[in-house]
């Protein structure tokens, strides 16, 4: 039987849909075929990229592990440049946690007490900074970050009382610290940016400027929701402690602003641009099948609302 032969305007909704959904699935199953087998290779490619990936970094472990069986143990002025290279080589965001932990528990151990809470703010400004670096400045990812930098330094904090202040408010100045100079080291990219950057930029344009509006916001919920999953003493001092950072995070809050502001200058070209590719993109053909549909939607209510008034008035006005 033809689609000439069906008579449409005999059928009840669900007879319509009982047929289109049959001549869909018939017409297009090559296509839907097709689509499985990509979503696989996806999938493949995925494990694949994770595998290669994971290979990689254990790699570069090797590497730097070799250069350093190279130089004399003693020589901590060498060590520490590689060190320093190795951190901003390595990608920290899989292992952050347990690197913070590591990095912590170290300074309580081999510095003095006068120096410990000195050296976790400037480790913790570090980690925060080359994390950050690695990736986008979306609200989400620097939340994960900050979120699981904080939440280490808490379970070391814990553990140990006695240092369980200096601890939190060391971590809080070094992530504060580390944000900000992400933050300011992305307002200084903006003028080098590649145009193909930019333009993923455009694409996200209103969430990065909501997000740089609001980092201070952002800083002190981290705070505060793991300040609420904590034990009190340590709620306690989390909320002690940022709420004595008041003034810190209002420079937080500056260099934000000024980089929202230089993005919102160096984009207004391409922000333009971006409209005109918008104004492009409503004639093309998804666009007009959206337009249809929309426009079939409305007939459709219209449909409907007809007829519930139709209804309405023949139980108020009943027939004669």
């Amino acid at each position: 039987m033809s689609l000439r032969d069906i008579e449409f305007s005999k059928l009840t909704l669900q007879e319509v849909k009982n047929i289109t959904s049959f001549i869909i699935d018939e017409k297009t199953k090559p296509l839907r075929d097709e689509v499985e087998e990509l979503l696989l290779q996806k999938e493949q490619i995925e494990r694949a990229l994770e595998k290669k990936s994971s290979e990689l970094q254990d790699a570069k472990y090797a590497i730097f592990d070799d250069i350093e069986s190279l130089i004399e143990k003693n020589d901590t002025a060498t060590l520490s440049k590689l060190h320093q290279a190795k951190l901003q080589s390595i990608d920290l965001y899989e292992m952050l946690s347990e690197t913070i932990e590591s990095a912590i528990i170290t300074s309580l151990e081999k510095s003095k007490d006068s120096e410990a809470k000195h050296m976790i703010e400037e480790i913790v400004k570090e980690l925060t900074y080359e994390t950050i670096k690695e990736g986008t400045l979306s609200t989400l990812r620097v939340r994960k970050i900050l979120s699981t930098i904080l939440h280490s330094s808490i379970e070391v904090a814990e553990a140990s009382p006695n240092f369980l202040e200096e601890i939190l408010e060391a971590t809080l100045r070094g992530m504060r610290s580390g944000l900000m100079q992400s933050i300011d080291r992305f307002k200084k990219r903006l003028a080098f940016m590649p145009l193909e950057a930019k333009h993923i930029l455009i694409k996200d344009y209103d969430t990065i400027m909501q997000d740089l509006n609001q980092t201070d916001i952002l800083f002190s919920q981290v705070v505060h929701n793991l300040a609420e999953e904590s034990e009190p003493i340590t709620k306690k001092a989390l909320l002690d402690i940022n709420k004595r950072m008041h003034y810190d995070l209002e420079e937080l809050v500056h260099i934000s602003k000024e980089t929202a502001l230089v993005m919102k200058d160096r984009f207004s070209t391409l922000a333009k641009k971006a409209v005109k590719k918008a104004d492009d993109a409503l004639h093309s053909n998804a666009a007009k099948e959206a337009k249809r549909m929309g426009t079939q939607a409305w007939g459709v209510a219209k449909v409907a609302l007809g007829s519930a008034i139709k209804t309405a008035k023949n139980v108020i006005e009943p027939k004669e």
